[in-house]
């Protein structure tokens, strides 16, 4: 059976997370605190407390999301598992190179960290909106994308393909609005509005592509000892492009999940680990896995020293 790992975006941070585990295994802790001094704020402050809100700006929460999951990722190795394929949704991306041995845990850390500040950079002076649409056709919402942003003067964009009936879209406000109106009218089940602080994975995202291309001639990057499926192509990089050309693209660009999803369940997939926080990936697997019509697989979601026990004893890991 071949396994992966996937790794949780920004969305699903919450104060306390990772506290648990902290205080339990100092193989987590040692991981989660890698990183401290390139910093400039109080990780632990923020992640397990969040006194004054902030851990939603996504200056802070980029950090402390990847801390997380490189914590985690240390315990799951120390514990034997091994997976076959690493993916991240947007900023799990990185925690995915980390976990493939492409970047170290300090360095993801610290990439998190640019990469947060240059899209709050990007996103300054921009109204900006983001929406789930559920059940409509690509196509579709594309079309009502086109004619929102018509009529308004202002940009909306497709900017995640989440799993079956699951597309988020992105942009100026009154265009991401004026865009949720005409798929409703074009049949979408529902129309949710995000809250986010930046147009994310659009063209606004181009000036942070940017300051990423000049941060990464500072980075060293080693080759994949885990194969990793990119947002960008959806699958892995059998063209053999740069992985810093590919985090450039990735930040103004969709984000393709539900084809990495096919993808892994093609390749033979049947074991999913999320490392969240939360559980909205479990949920794009079960929904990609209901669509191609897969029902020999198992997911364990991994949050809390409890739900990574409870792995344990299940003798997924060699305890």
């Amino acid at each position: 059976m071949k396994k992966a790992i996937l790794y949780a975006g920004q969305g699903a941070q919450h104060a306390g997370m990772g506290k648990d585990l902290y205080e339990k295994y100092t193989t987590f802790a040692k991981a989660f605190d890698c990183a401290n001094d390139v910093l400039d704020f109080d990780l632990h402050k923020l992640c397990f407390e969040d006194p004054d809100g902030d851990l939603i700006k996504t200056q802070y929460t980029q950090p402390c999301m990847v801390a997380f999951a490189a914590g985690m990722t240390a315990l799951l190795k120390e514990n034997g598992y091994e997976a076959d394929y690493v993916a991240g949704l947007s900023l799990g991306e990185y925690s995915a190179l980390e976990a493939a041995g492409v970047l170290s845990a300090r360095q993801a850390i610290e990439l998190a960290a640019f990469r947060g500040k240059a899209m709050a950079k990007a996103a300054e002076g921009i109204d900006c909106g983001m929406s789930a649409v559920l059940n409509l056709e690509e196509g579709v919402l594309n079309e009502c994308c086109e004619k929102a942003s018509k009529e308004t003067g202002e940009i909306v964009m497709i900017c995640n393909f989440n799993c079956p009936g699951q597309l988020v879209i992105s942009g100026q406000k009154a265009a991401v609005d004026k865009a949720g109106e005409y798929a409703k009218e074009a049949g979408a089940k529902r129309v949710l509005p995000l809250s986010v602080s930046g147009p994310f994975h659009t063209s606004f995202m181009k000036s942070a592509g940017d300051a990423l291309s000049d941060k990464f001639k500072e980075i060293s990057f080693s080759k994949e000892s885990i194969t990793v499926l990119y947002d960008y192509l959806g699958k892995e990089n059998e063209e053999g492009l740069s992985i810093e050309d590919l985090l450039v693209k990735q930040v103004q660009s969709p984000v393709r999940m539900e084809e990495i999803i096919r993808r892994l369940f093609e390749n033979g997939v049947r074991e999913f680990v999320e490392v969240g926080p939360g559980h909205a990936l479990s949920g794009f697997i079960k929904k990609t896995a209901k669509a191609i019509g897969v029902d020999d697989y198992v997911i364990y979601a991994v949050e809390t020293a409890e739900e990574f026990e409870e792995m344990l004893s299940k003798k997924t890991l060699s305890a």
